[in-house]
């Protein structure tokens, strides 16, 4: 039999198992729990069933690989984010359903809409920027003063509009500029300049 600094005695199912089995437990003299892992996972079921919880079924994924319940698929480890805190040292869900569950908090957060209402605003944009008509629209415009949601632009056209301040009269001049309209102040007296109206 192994010594007793590398194996450990579960208190339930009796077997010596190796120190690896058993998770951490502060509190416990050894530093780890009184049940191995296997145990510990079957007392906690039989636990939430007696209370009347649903419990998702176990499922077995290979070394190296875990399960994410949102997509349903078995991943390898280099798919998830690292996570500290948790008993297996990674996210609860893979990097991609994170992603997706990401931009879906932002827009509720940032703009207060659904990824549905976006998409029903692209769709009645049929799909492009509203301002060049030609790149697809991407980015939820809105106005930084009260919150409001204008549209969904391209990154260009959005970019353009915060660099102008979102001001009309900015944006005024800037087409007047472009369509060869000299829009230079006038000089009326010494010091004092008429702006263009």
């Amino acid at each position: 039999m192994a010594s007793e600094e590398t194996v450990k005695r579960c208190s339930r199912c009796k077997q010596h198992k190796p120190r690896a089995a058993f998770a951490r437990n502060k509190s416990i003299l050894d530093g780890l729990q009184a049940y191995c892992r296997e145990c510990a996972a079957a007392y906690h079921q039989q636990r939430q069933l007696a209370k009347g919880r649903n419990i998702r079924p176990r499922v077995d994924v290979p070394s190296g690989h875990k399960y994410c319940r949102i997509c349903g698929e078995i991943k390898r480890h280099n798919e998830w984010h690292r996570n500290a805190a948790a008993s297996d040292g990674l996210a609860t869900l893979c990097k991609a359903c994170q992603a997706i569950k990401g931009r879906a908090g932002h827009l509720k957060r940032q703009y207060g809409i659904t990824e549905a209402e976006r998409d029903e605003m692209v769709a009645s944009q049929m799909g492009l920027c509203v301002i060049c008509l030609k790149a697809p629209a991407a980015h939820v415009d809105h106005c930084h003063k009260t919150g409001k949601v204008r549209g969904v632009l391209c990154f260009n056209c959005n970019s353009a509009i915060g660099k102008l301040g979102d001001d009309p009269d900015i944006g005024r001049r800037a087409v007047a500029y472009l369509e060869g309209i000299a829009w230079k102040p006038t000089l009326v007296a010494p010091g004092v300049y008429q702006l263009p109206s």
